[in-house]
């Protein structure tokens, strides 16, 4: 019981430190304009991070143990962990498509140029759509996740010890 509860307390402070470096992450694109390869890869190294801290407690603890601690709880967290990444996936529908057509117009490189991005491609407005929808659904479903997280930790880990 004791291991169950260290490895719980690890996963738990590596999802909660991945936050930040999403909201770091987002802070970088918004307060740049343009986004040049040095903004994305500098955004890119923040996201990159979050997504580890918090895919790695999944894979690596939480999904091998689901099963055999299935609650209600525990499966509205797992649904909820799910669906935030069917939207991550459906935001790098849009994120791919959107990086093609600005890296083959050159505005990473040469990011002076006056061109309006809903130009570059016709079908630009809809990736632009995929990657918002995705983002916020993603956030949206992160955040219902942890806190079921945070309460299924409390429930199994903190409440029975006092």
């Amino acid at each position: 019981m004791v291991e169950a509860a260290v490895w719980a307390t690890i996963a738990l402070v590596s999802v909660t430190v991945s936050f930040p470096f999403y909201l770091y992450g987002a802070w970088i694109i918004v307060e740049n304009e343009p986004v040049t390869w040095a903004v994305l890869t500098r955004h890119l190294k923040y996201i990159v991070t979050g997504l580890v801290l918090t895919t790695g407690p999944v894979v690596l603890w939480m999904a091998p143990r689901l099963l055999d601690q299935l609650t209600g709880v525990q499966a509205m967290h797992a649904v909820f962990g799910v669906q935030a990444y069917a939207f991550l996936l459906f935001a790098l529908t849009g994120i791919v498509r959107i990086f093609q057509a600005k890296y083959g117009h050159d505005l990473y490189g040469d990011p002076g140029q006056e061109v309006d991005i809903d130009d570059l491609h016709e079908n630009m407005g809809a990736w632009r759509f995929r990657l918002r929808v995705g983002v916020i659904g993603y956030v949206l479903c992160w955040l219902v996740a942890y806190v079921l997280g945070v309460a299924q930790f409390a429930l199994n880990y903190v409440l029975p010890a006092v």
